[in-house]
């Protein structure tokens, strides 16, 4: 059974429908929270690496001084051991910034259900996909953009490993945790909470769909990049 090592940065946080489907896919979830308190988990018997959102900025140094040097001493090692990536929102945002890229605040966040433009071939759907986030990724050189939208970079691929901006493993549950949590520069933006949780649960179902062939989109193309442990 292949083990997915899941990146959690907040309590709050899950895997949630992107953790459903690679469970069904017969995936082994290994779930951890990774912070300045927590330890660097091992990779041993790793065949994917999953890390999930941060209200935290990469650019950060303070961030980067408490933790996030780790995480990006982990994501080199997983990419020299064969490992395959998936980022998601903060982790798409780390992979960009792993290998040559840069990540700056953005002119225009991005809270809520959008639509995405998938690039000529691109395996990523339009959506509309979970979006809550400030920052936006300058992707290096060598690439391949999947999606964006008119304010930013949405999906994109390096090597093995692939990154979203958007959040496909989210539902209604976790949304309501994470307002719980939070969310006061959503609220400071004019984001009504109650509205973008009903929003969610009319749309979850075919959120979980879309999550479900996104992992396969994952997956597919980590075994045809050489994954070492996901190999057929």
């Amino acid at each position: 059974m292949p083990r997915a090592l899941v990146l959690c940065h907040h309590d709050e946080d899950s895997p949630g429908l992107v953790g459903e489907a690679l469970e069904a896919r017969g995936f082994e979830l290994v779930v951890v929270l990774f912070n300045e308190a927590s330890p660097s988990p091992s990779l041993d018997g790793v065949g994917l690496l999953v890390i999930l959102g941060s209200s935290s900025a990469v650019y950060d140094p303070e961030v980067e001084r408490a933790w996030f040097t780790r995480e990006l001493d982990l994501i080199r090692r997983a990419d020299e051991r064969g490992i395959s990536i998936f980022g998601i929102c903060f982790g798409a945002q780390a992979l960009c910034r792993s290998f040559g890229g840069s990540v700056q605040r953005g002119e225009h966040p991005e809270i809520g259900w959008y639509g995405v433009e998938p690039t000529p071939g691109s395996p990523v759907e339009a959506g509309p996909w979970f979006e809550y986030h400030f920052d936006v990724c300058t992707l290096p050189a060598h690439a391949q953009l999947w999606a964006r939208t008119d304010r930013c970079v949405q999906a994109f691929a390096i090597g093995r490993h692939v990154g979203v901006q958007f959040h496909p493993e989210l539902d209604a549950a976790q949304l309501r945790d994470w307002f719980e949590a939070g969310g006061d520069d959503a609220r400071d933006l004019g984001v009504n909470p109650d509205d973008l949780i009903e929003r969610t649960l009319r749309e979850q179902d075919r959120a979980r769909v879309r999550a479900a062939r996104l992992v396969d989109v994952v997956i597919g193309h980590a075994r045809a990049n050489g994954a070492s442990e996901l190999s057929d």
